[in-house]
């Protein structure tokens, strides 16, 4: 979270802290001091991703291909200048955090219903300034920049203090990001991804040492600076009375400064006084109202000490609590070579949540694109919540001794307080021949397995009978299939006219590059087809899920969006299907994929049926309708937008989309 107002402080108050720097001058003087050491910058990815993602539509769902490239030319300009980059990401929201991720949860969906309204006013998305970051996106970057060759960590603790770490552990040039504990820390350099010219590789360097000048205070104040002006540990709340005391004895107040501002000059003033022993945290934790909890000071400055460091606020005798423990005695999961396998998994950036679940039990899902006022469609979270208890079956493998543990769930969805977290009761799949143990799914090896993995993996969506004509498709199509026939089956409102937006979707985006996807306009943006676009893309995370729980039986890099989606492209299909284009303007006149088309709405509809749902013709026609107005269909359309379809099915999947060339037909 950083020490709010201390960057802006910084920038207003005391500007000599930061200057501009080029980042390729300090890696070549590097190279000179250490010659067996290559440059290294170590990456908050997480404060990153909102710089990153710089495509011109960022509503729709997101515009994949044209981020991964984007991600792909930031990769090479430090290449060129023979910077190496190693990207950390948060791995679990610590539960000292929990409330602050509760306050910005409900701060994040009063922006969103802010979004939706402005596309229904003015039926176009938003400004820059209502910007918030696509659904998913941070967990979509951790496997981009993995699939790009980057070393990639998913961290055991809080991303702050394990960059920290790192950077000061392996001699970093310093850390790229936009959060003020870096000002705080006693590690490496701290460079600013906000100022950052790529073209150039310049950008603003902030000094610790100058902080510390201008404040009158020395880099061991630091850790209680940042507690005495608030921070994760020390609540804001507990301080105001201090802040008082602080400013009515402070020589530096200034009234063209802020009130912020002024806190900050008179709490330096406050300690720059103070000796550096723990017996003056002991008379600070007299004067503070820390209630019942006399140790928050000791834990907010051990918050900052990293291995190694020693602080003299801190008795000798006291043990730093920032050092991870894995409690395996209270883990969910007691097999400690499944956890190890899962913690490793979990630090390189191969799974998804899974050692979460098995160690803690508790998983967390933050806010997506969705439009609160859309009864019609649930939350996200409750849609894939059915696939998520048979995802914890799984994992935790339920009924099997009688144990039927649960899973703590803090996901975000409309009417959820997030007061506690959920406890949802995992459920076993469906799978021919029974759950395979995660043992069997993780470890073994054979064609039997493989079988068991798939089947598995599709027994979560309730797919296990459609594993034949799945596994004869190429592995994205495969998964695009099996997420689409779940998502019918679980919306009742979604129509025929949605299924054949999805369906062309995948269909028409194969071939086109990320520049003629950003050439792509859009007369107008529809918010119902927004919503579904942040719906699918959700569900794409809970196929990572699943596949990382049933021992992959996909290659991760098959379940991502760019390998199935774009946000805008699903926009223009969803509004014509809705407006009742003809089959050949909604497949841009390629006639190759109009019995793809077919085949793929035929299996997706025959899933359907054999779950008793009927997709009907709902079209809304041009513009924001919620009714069920009929319109005129081309004829060669008008078979597909039938009031119900009933797919003339005969294993049509054989000859199209094949994981290898096949002589029945084409791969697209």
């Amino acid at each position: 979270m950083g020490i709010k107002g201390l960057q802006g402080f910084v920038a207003t108050v005391c500007p000599d802290v930061c200057r501009m720097v080029d980042l390729r001058e300090i890696a070549e003087k590097h190279r000179i001091d250490h010659p067996d050491f290559p440059p290294v910058i170590v990456v908050d990815a997480m404060s990153c991703v909102r710089y990153w993602y710089t495509p011109e539509s960022w509503v729709c769902g997101g515009q994949w291909r044209e981020y991964l490239a984007i991600l792909e030319d930031f990769i090479k300009a430090f290449m060129a200048a023979g910077i190496k980059l190693v990207f950390y990401f948060d791995g679990v929201v610590e539960e000292k955090k929990r409330d602050e991720w509760i306050k910005r949860r409900f701060q994040n969906n009063k922006e969103i219903a802010r979004i939706f309204q402005f596309i229904k006013t003015h039926r176009k998305q938003p400004g820059r300034g209502m910007f918030v970051v696509p659904s998913a996106l941070p967990t979509f970057t951790r496997f981009a920049l993995k699939s790009l060759g980057q070393k990639t960590v998913c961290t055991l603790q809080e991303a702050d203090f394990e960059v920290a770490a790192y950077g000061l552990e392996h001699n970093c040039i310093g850390i790229l990001g936009q959060d003020s504990d870096y000002l705080i820390y006693n590690t490496c350099p701290y460079f600013s991804i906000e100022k950052l010219r790529l073209d150039r590789l310049v950008t603003l360097m902030y000094s610790r040492e100058h902080l510390c000048h201008a404040l009158g205070l020395s880099l061991t104040h630091l850790p209680l600076f940042a507690c005495l002006l608030g921070n994760d540990v020390v609540p804001e709340r507990l301080l105001e009375g201090f802040w008082h005391k602080c400013l009515v004895t402070s020589p530096h107040k200034n009234n063209s400064y802020s009130r912020r501002a002024n806190v900050i000059l008179a709490v330096a003033n406050y300690i720059s006084k103070v000796p550096c022993s723990y017996s003056s945290l002991e008379h600070l934790k007299e004067v503070l109202p820390l209630g019942s909890d006399m140790t928050l000071l000791y834990r907010g400055v051990q918050s900052y000490l990293l291995p190694g460091q020693r602080s003299p606020w801190i008795p000798p005798n006291v043990t730093n609590c920032q050092t991870f423990s894995l409690q395996e005695q209270t883990a969910m999961c007691q097999d400690k070579e499944i956890l190890q396998v899962a913690k490793e998994q979990h630090i390189r950036s191969e799974n998804y949540t899974i050692f979460n679940i098995l160690s803690s039990g508790e998983t967390e899902c933050s806010n997506s694109l969705e439009d609160d006022r859309d009864t019609e469609i649930p939350g996200q979270a409750l849609i894939y919540r059915p696939a998520r208890q048979h995802i914890y079956s799984v994992l935790l493998e339920s009924g099997k001794g009688g144990a039927y543990p649960l899973v703590k769930e803090w996901f975000v969805y409309f009417g959820n307080p997030l007061q506690q977290p959920e406890l949802i009761q995992p459920v076993q799949p469906s799978v021919p021949g029974g759950t395979p143990d995660l043992k069997t799914l993780w470890f073994a090896k054979g064609p039997d397995v493989e079988k068991q993995r798939y089947s598995t993996f599709l027994a979560c969506f309730h797919l296990q009978d459609g594993m034949e004509e799945l596994q004869a498709l190429e592995a994205p199509v495969a998964a695009f299939c099996c997420l689409l026939a779940y998502l019918m089956m679980q919306v009742s409102s979604l129509s025929l006219e949605d299924l054949n937006a999805f369906v062309a979707v995948i269909l028409c985006l194969k071939g086109k590059s990320a520049a003629q996807l950003a050439g792509l306009q859009l007369p107008q943006v529809d918010s119902r087809a927004v919503h579904l676009g942040a719906v699918f893309v959700r569900g794409l995370t809970t196929l990572l899920l699943a596949n990382s729980a049933c021992g992959f039986p996909f290659r991760m890099d098959d379940l991502m969006p760019w390998e199935m989606f774009d946000g805008k492209l699903f926009q223009e299909k969803y509004q014509q299907s809705h407006r009742g284009c003809s089959l050949e303007g909604l497949l841009e006149g390629n006639e190759s994929l109009y019995a793809p088309f077919h085949n793929l709405k035929s299996f997706i509809c025959k899933a359907c049926t054999a779950k008793k749902r009927t997709i009907q013709s709902r079209p809304r026609g041009d513009g924001f309708i919620t009714g069920t107005q009929q319109r005129e269909f081309n004829p060669r359309f008008q078979q597909t937008h039938r009031s119900s379809f009933v797919p003339p099915y005969h294993n049509q999947m054989r000859g199209f989309l094949w994981r290898n060339p096949q002589p029945q037909g084409k791969k697209y």
